[in-house]
């Protein structure tokens, strides 16, 4: 496999990483838009300092998972470790929701494409894709 060819499913999981990096920025446009109304009742009570601050984490977060997912669609290597780490962190999220807040269908949702996304990079096109990576440039046989 030359190293100049991104193999498919590593693209795919690049969309799917940019689908949930839009996800969180739809999440921020609801908290701002949230932020704006009167009344900011729901599960304790936030000032509007604190929803603004929340939304400003959830928009770099955000950033950050789609550049990586932008990384994984134009094949850079870099990419993928960010991406790894995003989609664990939302299976332990995943958990969360189905088990103790008792919400399986949420859930489901946050688990389904975490879980396409590692098995797209770990997969024997991903994983080859990536080792090509690490090896020096004198060690490859293309």
């Amino acid at each position: 496999m030359s190293t100049e060819t991104v193999p498919r499913t590593v693209r795919i999981a690049g969309l799917l990483t940019t689908l949930q990096a839009v996800a969180g920025l739809v999440f921020v446009v609801a908290l701002l838009v949230r932020s704006a109304s009167s009344d900011l009742g729901g599960v304790g009570q936030l000032e509007r300092g604190e929803t603004w601050g929340e939304a400003g984490y959830y928009t770099l977060l955000a950033a950050g998972v789609l550049a990586a997912g932008i990384g994984l669609i134009k094949g850079k290597h870099w990419a993928r470790t960010p991406a790894l780490l995003m989609q664990l962190l939302l299976l332990g999220t995943a958990w969360y929701a189905t088990g103790p807040s008792g919400r399986p269908l949420i859930g489901l949702a946050i688990a389904a494409p975490a879980v396409a996304v590692l098995w797209f990079l770990f997969n024997r096109e991903g994983r080859e894709w990536a080792f090509h990576a690490s090896m020096a440039p004198d060690a490859r046989d293309d």
